[in-house]
């Protein structure tokens, strides 16, 4: 992690370098550039389990049932892109994501029904290949693939208590903190020299495991009872970015070597 904050803040530095250098910049073919991002995140059925039902059985019997729902949540974040060549380019940064979850739940033989909600966070560094099409003067089509390097920071835990007596909780338990993702995207973008570049497009993130465990405990009067199930987490998003434009230092710049008095 240390490794990957330590590349990321030197692709960074190179990025700020070339928007604010000297007039040699500009004999730059492939330039590179910051940018933020802001994303809605919507779960979906498509690419991966949006929804978990965990419940205990003996014979006919449902002692409890508990249904955890992903909703919508929100990402944003920086983007750094490193122009490789006139058509492609590594794309990377950090994003923050919050994914939010409904949380339903009943107790069949004591009429007992609620619902609850949970959310849980995460960060992630993209690294995904860029490519370019340009299909008009200011215009371009946007494709990328890649990977996302995910950090879950903390556990989550929500509880309930319906009646006297009853209790029951839902955690999400992060079995490790550190996990690979596959993320991709296709998009527009339109770009200008002067005022930056904008692009709206859409993205798939889909974790190559769960997220997180979700544990279900119901205790009542001495009984207790767990179940256990992985949580997908994978959504798609709604990207808009705005990448500021590179500055070029206008005039004579000085020549390179010690300043004579």
């Amino acid at each position: 992690m240390r490794l990957i904050c330590i590349l990321l803040c030197s692709l960074m530095a190179y990025t700020a370098s070339a928007q604010t250098g000297n007039g040699r910049r500009k004999k730059d073919r492939v330039p590179s550039y910051f940018g933020l991002q802001i994303r809605p995140v919507f779960p979906t059925r498509f690419i991966g389990e949006s929804e978990i039902t965990l419940e205990e059985t003996d014979e006919d019997k449902i002692y409890f049932t508990s249904t955890m729902s992903q909703r919508v949540g929100y990402s944003f974040g920086a983007t750094v892109r490193a122009g490789l060549g006139e058509f492609i380019s590594l794309e990377t940064g950090i994003n923050f994501t919050q994914r939010n979850f409904d949380i339903t739940y009943a107790i069949p033989d004591s009429n007992i029904v609620g619902s609850n909600d949970l959310s849980f966070i995460s960060y992630d560094i993209p690294i995904n290949a860029l490519f370019y099409i340009r299909l008009a003067d200011k215009w371009y089509m946007n494709a990328s693939l890649g990977v996302a390097l995910n950090f879950s920071p903390t556990h989550v835990k929500t509880t309930s208590h319906p009646e006297t007596y009853h209790y029951i909780s839902h955690s999400g338990y992060v079995t490790s903190k550190f996990s690979v993702g596959l993320n991709a995207n296709v998009g527009f973008e339109f770009r200008t020299e002067k005022i930056g570049f904008f692009y709206l497009g859409g993205s798939a993130n889909v974790p190559f495991k769960p997220i997180f465990d979700l544990v279900v405990d119901y205790n009542y009067q001495g009984y207790h009872s767990q179940e256990v199930g992985g949580v997908d987490g994978s959504f798609f998003s709604l990207d808009v970015k705005y990448f500021f434009p590179n500055i070029r230092n206008k005039g004579t710049q000085p020549n390179q070597g010690p300043i004579v008095q």
